[in-house]
C-alpha cells in the first residue's frame, strides 16, 4: 500500500499520497487540497514545495553533493568539457566521441548572430549595464529567430535549444565590447566554445589573439559550475514563463532578468567588492571580528550557502583552479593574496567550522574572473551564459511534462474586504 499522510482541516480528515523520487526527500501530493478544503499552504519563497518532477539536477545540501543527471560536479568539472555537459543536461547521457563533435559542430555553426542585431545594441547607451544589454537582445531574438519559436515543434525546440547556447557567448562578449567602446569580433569556428568567447571578449582586430591554456580550462570549470542549479530563482522563472506557452528567447530573457538580483546572480561580484574593503591580509582578522560580531552589520561574502549546509562541492575545483590561474598569469596582486588568507583562515576558524560557513563557488569565481581581466559588471553576464543550458533543459523538460500546467501560485490575502466605492467630493 502505497504510504499517505494524514492530514485534518475542519472536522476532515483526508489522505494525501507520499510521492518518492529516486533519491532525496519525499513529497506529499496535495493537489487536490483545495478543491477538497477550500485551503490553500502557505510556503514564501516556495522553499518547502516541489513545483515539478525533473530528471536533471539533484542538490544534497546536507551533504554537500550536486549531481547532473547522476554525475557529480566535481567529476565532470574535472574530467569532463563544457560542450560534454551541455549534451548531458540536453539529452540525459553523456555522448561518445561522434555523437560529442556532431554536437559541437552543431554549436559552432550556431555562433553568429543576425547582423542587425549590430546595430540593436547601438540603442544603448554605451555606459548601460552588460546585464541590461543581455535583457534586451535575448529577448529580441524571437524577432531575429522566429522560425523556431514554435514550442510545440520539437524540431524548432531542438534548434532554438542550440542557438541559445550558441549565440550567449557571442552576444556576452558583444555586450562587453560595446562598454569599452571596441569593435566586435565575429566568431572562429575554428576554437572551442570557451577559447572563442574569451578570444570575442579580448580579441582586437588589429593582432592576433592567443588563447591561454590555462584560463581556457578555467573559463571551461567555471561554466560547468555554473551550468544548472536545480529549481532556483531563475530557472523557476524560465519555467513560469515557459508554462504560458511563451517563446524559448522570451523565457532565457526573463530568466536573466531574475539572475541579476544581488541576491541571485551578483554573489561573486559581492564577494570580489568584500575583498577589495579587506584591501590586505594583515586587515583579515579584523574584518572576521567584525563578521562574527553580532552588532556589526558587516558580513563575509562568498561565504555559506543558502541551500548547501556542508562544502560547496562546487568550491573544491574552483579552489584548485584560482591557483592554476595566479600561476599561469603570473599574479602578484595583494587581493588575491587577501582572498587566499581569508580562505586559509576561515577554514581553520572554529566559529566559522561550527557554523559550517565554508567558502563557496563565488568566492573562488569572482576571484578567477578578476584575475582574468573581466570587470565586475561582467560577472552575472559570465554565469547567465553558463547557466543558459540549464534554463534550456529545464525548459524543454516542462514542455513535454505531461503534468505541466500555467503557473499559478496563490496568496494569503491580508488586505481590506469588500468595502464601497465613495465619490471623490464625499472624501
Amino acid at each position: 500500500m502505497t504510504e499517505a499522510a494524514q492530514f485534518a482541516l475542519s472536522g476532515k480528515e483526508l489522505e494525501y499520497p507520499v510521492l518518492s523520487g529516486s533519491v532525496g526527500p519525499d513529497v506529499v501530493d496535495i493537489r487536490k487540497l483545495y478543491a477538497q478544503t477550500g485551503a490553500f499552504t502557505y510556503d514564501p519563497g516556495f522553499t518547502s514545495t516541489a513545483s515539478c518532477q525533473s530528471k536533471l539536477t539533484y542538490i544534497d545540501g546536507d551533504e554537500g553533493v550536486l549531481l547532473h543527471r547522476g554525475y557529480p560536479i566535481g567529476e565532470l568539472a574535472e574530467q569532463s568539457t563544457f560542450m560534454e555537459v551541455c549534451y548531458l543536461l540536453l539529452n540525459g547521457e553523456l555522448p561518445d566521441q561522434g555523437e560529442l563533435d556532431h554536437f559541437s559542430h552543431t554549436i559552432t555553426r550556431h555562433t553568429m548572430v543576425h547582423e542587425q542585431l549590430a546595430q540593436f545594441f547601438r540603442g544603448f547607451r554605451r555606459d548601460a549595464h552588460p546585464m541590461a544589454i543581455m535583457c534586451g537582445v535575448v529577448g529580441a531574438l524571437s524577432a531575429f529567430y522566429h522560425d523556431s519559436t514554435d514550442i510545440h515543434d520539437p524540431q524548432q525546440r531542438m534548434i532554438a535549444s542550440h542557438r541559445l547556447i550558441a549565440k550567449m557567448p557571442t552576444i556576452a562578449a558583444m555586450a562587453y565590447k560595446y562598454s569599452v567602446g571596441q569593435p566586435f569580433l565575429y566568431p572562429d569556428n575554428s576554437l572551442s566554445y570557451t577559447g572563442n568567447f574569451l578570444r570575442m571578449t579580448f580579441g582586437v582586430p588589429a593582432e592576433p589573439y592567443e588563447v591561454n591554456p590555462a584560463v581556457e580550462r578555467a573559463m571551461d570549470r567555471i561554466f560547468i559550475l555554473h551550468a544548472d542549479h536545480e529549481q532556483n530563482a531563475s530557472t523557476s522563472t524560465v519555467r513560469l514563463a515557459g508554462s504560458s506557452g511563451a517563446n524559448p528567447f522570451a523565457c532565457i530573457a526573463a530568466g536573466i532578468a531574475c539572475l541579476w538580483g544581488p541576491a541571485h546572480g551578483g554573489a561573486n561580484e559581492a564577494a570580489l567588492n568584500m575583498l577589495h574593503e579587506i584591501g590586505t591580509p594583515e586587515r583579515i582578522p579584523e574584518f572576521i571580528a567584525r563578521a562574527k560580531d553580532k552588532n556589526d552589520p558587516f558580513r563575509l561574502m562568498g561565504f555559506g550557502h543558502r541551500v548547501y549546509k556542508n562544502y560547496d562541492p562546487r568550491a573544491t575545483v574552483m579552489q584548485k583552479t584560482v591557483r592554476e590561474v595566479f600561476e599561469a598569469l603570473n599574479v602578484q596582486d595583494p587581493l588575491f593574496e587577501t582572498a587566499l588568507r581569508l580562505e586559509e583562515l576561515a577554514l581553520n576558524d572554529d566559529y566559522f567550522v561550527e557554523k559550517k560557513l565554508f567558502p563557496n563557488v563565488d568566492f573562488y569565481s569572482g576571484v578567477i574572473l578578476s584575475a582574468i581581466g573581466f570587470p565586475t559588471s561582467m560577472f552575472t553576464v559570465l554565469f547567465a551564459l553558463a547557466r543558459t543550458v540549464g534554463w534550456v533543459a529545464q525548459w524543454n523538460e516542462m514542455i513535454t511534462d505531461p503534468d505541466q500546467k500555467i503557473g499559478r501560485p496563490r496568496q494569503l490575502y491580508t488586505g481590506p474586504t469588500q468595502r464601497s466605492y465613495v465619490p471623490l467630493t464625499q472624501r
